[in-house]
């Protein structure tokens, strides 16, 4: 059987006609955009493109937007870049047990350095109550960071409530819109954030290359130290190739979107139909929150997932157990043991996301491989 990839929300694979816009641009568009010369002007002038097609992408003016080497530092530096620019104001973040590590992990630092983080917990759909966020907010919050869709579960967060209560009172909302930019329409016009993340490798753009929306009044102190880039936000060069092909990635994004949320939803139905058809056992996690159209994390009782993962890849399907930057983990999930504790099925559990090229008989595919892997390692 010919390999099949169901781990898009990893990563994803780069489309021919992002490849085809990036070659260019290391060949002969090589110029620094900071340079004055016509070599450092014509960089300049594809990273000026770039960032208006992705400022256009959320509907963010131009000026708005940072371009960065990827989610984690985009994370990194509205966390960090907000909590120090904005100390004098307090102290206190709040966020959730469920973000990516790239959240988690500054608010950590932060807490190294004398703040306090509040880390709200999830019911078992893996949705945080925003009764719980209004108990945590405090006078000395400054940063309240809810991921939007999460990566491991797809399950989807009340993000436009969160947004609508925190507005008034004058508290900084990020969201990290990682894993749903490209399945879900953002509109920084009508959904009040001042810091949202988004990256290029998610929707079959290149990896090292991100961006993080910054709100016309949003404070922020540069994590990276040297050159003036990125007005003052971000030092260093910027990766021209990344995003021109990003941008191309972002322009072929905004033409097939429907299409493609369409192609998510039917290759995901047709995988549980297929679950159900081979009479495989299993339970989907976060079965009845509203999750994102590509991913679901489906529970197999009684078999260790990383014997199911290495059993899957032995017949040629892709997929994991959470997420990539945990890949090489021996620890549990920390999304799913925050939606069900010691349970079994935090060790049970594996992720299947899908992406540009499945189709429907693969997912039946990967159903039929389920079957007969689970058969075999049961009857161990």
């Amino acid at each position: 059987m010919q390999a099949i990839y169901a781990d898009h929300a990893a990563t994803t694979p780069v489309r021919p006609e992002v490849v085809d816009e990036v070659i260019p641009h290391m060949q002969s568009g090589f110029g620094n955009p900071s340079s004055i010369h016509q070599f450092g002007r014509e960089a300049r002038k594809t990273l000026d493109q770039a960032r208006r097609v992705i400022a256009t992408s959320i509907h963010a003016n131009s000026e708005e937007i940072i371009l960065t080497s990827g989610g984690t530092e985009a994370n990194n530096l509205a966390i960090i870049g907000y909590a120090e620019a904005n100390q004098e104001r307090g102290k206190h973040i709040i966020t959730t047990q469920i973000e990516h590590h790239a959240v988690l992990h500054p608010c950590e630092h932060l807490e190294a350095r004398g703040f306090e983080v509040t880390y709200l917990s999830v019911n078992e759909e893996g949705i945080v109550s925003l009764q719980d966020l209004q108990e945590a907010v405090r006078e000395d919050t400054i940063l309240v960071s809810v991921m939007y869709g999460n990566n491991e579960t797809g399950a989807m967060q009340p993000v436009e409530e969160i947004a609508s209560y925190l507005e008034p009172l004058e508290i900084a909302f990020h969201t990290d819109a990682v894993q749903v930019y490209g399945s879900v329409s953002l509109d920084v016009t009508s959904l009040p954030v001042d810091l949202l993340t988004a990256s290029a490798h998610k929707i079959n753009g290149p990896k090292g290359a991100g961006f993080l929306y910054v709100g016309p009044s949003v404070r922020l102190e540069a994590a990276l130290k040297g050159g003036e880039q990125e007005r003052k936000r971000r030092a260093g060069t910027e990766n021209v190739p990344a995003m021109a092909g990003f941008a191309k990635a972002v322009t072929l994004l905004m033409e097939e979107r429907t299409e493609r949320e369409q192609t998510y939803v039917q290759v995901a139905d047709a995988f549980l139909k297929a679950l159900k058809e081979n009479e495989v056992a299993h339970e989907v996690n976060a079965e009845r929150a509203k999750r994102l159209p590509h991913i679901v994390n489906v529970y197999f009782p009684g078999i260790p997932v990383e014997q199911l993962l290495m059993n899957l890849d032995l017949e040629g399907v892709a997929v994991s157990s959470g997420s990539a930057c945990t890949a090489g983990s021996i620890e549990p999930s920390h999304v799913l043991y925050a939606m069900y504790g010691q349970e079994e099925r935090i060790y049970s559990s594996v992720r299947f996301s899908f992406g540009y090229q499945n189709t429907e008989e693969e997912a039946e595919k990967i159903a039929q491989v389920l079957k007969k892997v689970t058969e075999r390692l049961q009857a161990k």
